[in-house]
């Protein structure tokens, strides 16, 4: 059972609400202009979930053998870097799961058509360039740019696409919005980690920036997303106008209790961050499912 447990940890089951938001908004403009399919939508949701536990699971094995990780770090265990996890375990589950992803994608060639393959190759080597290859992005502050790319513009515009079989402006807008929710989920993670990354010469934003400067970029990002989606709250019914205001009233305490925290302490406020993007997504579904009933 322990060993069970390593592995539940190793996927970082905090985080993974992350991935689910790119679809679920996506999913919000799909039920607003009446294209919605369930079948490629939950395929996209179970694609995205496992492309960011292989993701996951490749982070902690590149970053342990790049020698990127201690022992006793203030963030959660590291299973390959407390013996908890064979190195050679790890690196099996990473492709495993990413050859279990291209199968689920497979699929959604019956929708979306061929050139879906491309893209998918795409997500899998975005997988592991985050950790490894030539030039880690997470090792060279370009981690939340990744983010924006891989959980926020990506998913988002497929999703979308794959169900109505056409690009939209406003739904780029959003994947935007969602993308820059999911970089401050990074940046609650790598603040939490500048004095074991600086130890270790693991270069991120967090470490080149400082914590002040990353506490503002947090806000930023925050500002921009609610901007990004503005229009398309407005057109929905006032009560849902709240949605927004409730996120910003969220970030405001989330940034002030990170101004006051340090070490394993900041770890409920990446979940926090993961859980109020997760409910901006929800919220912003339901709001078009109700009015889709509304009208009907």
């Amino acid at each position: 059972m322990k060993t069970i447990g390593y592995w539940i940890e190793a996927m970082r089951l905090r985080t993974l609400p992350v991935s689910v938001a790119g679809v679920l908004m996506a999913v919000g403009y799909n039920v607003a202009d009446g294209s919605f399919k369930v079948t490629p939508a939950l395929i996209c949701l179970f694609f995205a979930i496992l492309c960011q536990i292989a993701s996951n699971f490749a982070n902690e094995y590149y970053d342990y053998r790049a020698g990127r990780d201690r022992s006793g770090r203030e963030g959660p265990r590291r299973g390959v870097t407390e013996g908890e996890i064979s190195p050679a375990a790890m690196k099996m589950a990473t492709f495993g799961i990413l050859a279990c992803a291209a199968i689920l994608g497979l699929c959604l060639i019956h929708w979306g058509g061929w050139w879906l393959i491309a893209a998918g190759v795409a997500i899998g080597l975005g997988a592991l360039a985050y950790s490894t290859g030539p030039y880690p992005l997470s090792t060279h502050c370009l981690g939340e740019v990744a983010v924006i790319l891989f959980f926020g513009i990506v998913p988002v515009n497929l999703t979308y696409y794959v169900q109505s079989l056409t690009w939209s402006h406003s739904v780029f807008f959003g994947s935007i919005a969602i993308g820059l929710m999911g970089a401050n989920v990074l940046i609650i993670n790598n603040y939490r980690d500048i004095p074991d990354d600086r130890a270790v010469g693991k270069h991120t934003l967090a470490t080149a920036w400082g914590p002040r400067a990353m506490r503002w970029l947090y806000t930023a990002n925050a500002l921009l997303a609610i901007a990004f989606t503005a229009r398309a709250w407005y057109i929905l019914p006032t009560p849902w106008l709240s949605v927004p205001c409730i996120y910003l009233i969220a970030v405001g305490f989330i940034v002030r209790a990170m101004k006051k925290r340090s070490g394993a302490a900041l770890t409920p406020l990446l979940g926090a961050t993961s859980v109020c993007m997760f409910l901006y997504a929800t919220f912003f579904l339901l709001a078009h499912i109700s009015g889709l009933a509304h009208e009907i």
